[in-house]
């Protein structure tokens, strides 16, 4: 600024400043003191320091202490008083860091991420409930299903008439028994709806030695396998708008089910079937795999511009919220 303020004497400012690449309001700007009365004057029409603490005394009187801004002046005026506007209100309220909800309401914390995963079959399971329409409308059958993680196989499923603790405890208790679910080997995940956070539930995941996660409130995401599994069921060809009758629908179940375990190669399993992973056939299968594409690789090479093709393998681990991993630049830098 001090080549500005040298040329404007000989040519002028705008010239200077043009010449320089200054703008001019950058130049007045910096003539302008930084502190005094012309850089902040007050507003005349501003209330006092003392009027300003009278009117946030008065806006915590306990009369208005849980009321808006809009309130008390309305208030006040009913009453024939003028203090001041409401927008003068809420100047006051923000320089008090008081601009909120100020009545003393509820506030629930902030739930913890659910962070877990599975690296083997049995050790990481899945449950939640689904609607099922029935043949009237608001009428419903509840879908219970019981998933592992990591294969993703349904180890548990029931249609029923309601939802209910005690049919979920009954289900949960079938499963752990069928699978052989040893204390402290499973951890079970669901989300908070009234079965999941019952007491029953949870007096029989301590009785079995089952640990017990849940997701946040609101969030779907947090318990994506089952959400994944009821949109593979509900878009499936033939699945009916309405089941005329519970039978229909756990005739329709059963078949879905067989077929999903036993029958539907999974694009998060290598293409494998669930039932092949959560039964250790994994090994076998991705062999026959490598020995068939290593025969077609061997008859048409230049089909395979990269390369010997190899079947895709099935992930270490699987996650519910994986943790994020810091980049590598600040992996370095530490």
């Amino acid at each position: 600024m001090e080549a500005v303020t040298s040329a404007a004497a000989d040519v002028g400012v705008a010239a200077a400043c043009s010449a320089l690449g200054v703008p001019r309001a950058s130049y007045y700007r910096h003539l302008r003191p930084m502190h005094g009365p012309n850089r902040l004057r007050a507003q005349p029409r501003a209330l006092c320091a003392q009027q300003r603490e009278e009117v946030l005394a008065l806006l915590n009187e306990p009369r208005f202490a849980d009321a808006a801004p809009a309130e008390v002046y309305a208030a006040l005026l009913d009453e024939g008083r003028y203090v001041c506007s409401e927008r003068t209100m809420y100047r006051v309220l923000s320089e008090n860091v008081s601009v909120r909800e100020r009545r003393d309401v509820l506030r629930h914390p902030p739930h913890a991420v659910p962070q877990v995963h599975a690296t083997r079959p049995n050790e990481l399971w899945s449950w939640d409930i689904t609607k099922l329409m029935g043949p009237a409308k608001w009428t419903y059958f509840y879908l219970y299903v019981v998933m592992d993680v990591y294969s993703r196989a349904v180890v548990g499923w029931m249609v029923a008439h309601r939802e209910s603790s005690a049919l979920a405890q009954k289900l949960i208790a079938t499963a752990c028994e069928r699978q052989g679910i040893l204390p402290g080997q499973l951890t079970l995940h669901a989300d908070r709806g009234t079965s999941m956070t019952s007491k029953p539930v949870a007096f029989l995941l301590a009785d079995l030695g089952v640990t017990k996660t849940h997701s946040r409130p609101h969030v779907s995401n947090d318990n994506p396998f089952s959400e994944a599994a009821f949109k593979t069921l509900k878009y499936r060809p033939g699945f009916p708008e309405r089941f005329g009758c519970i039978e229909d629908a756990r005739s329709f179940c059963q078949d879905f089910f067989a077929w999903y375990n036993e029958e539907h190669h999974h694009a998060g399993l290598a293409l494998l079937t669930p039932a092949d992973v959560h039964a250790g056939r994994t090994h076998e299968r991705l062999a026959a795999r490598a020995t068939v594409l290593a025969a077609a690789y061997a008859a048409y090479p230049a089909r395979f511009v990269r390369g010997a093709p190899k079947p895709r393998g099935l992930p270490e681990a699987v996650w519910i919220n994986k943790p994020q991993q810091p980049p590598a630049s600040l992996e370095v830098a530490q």
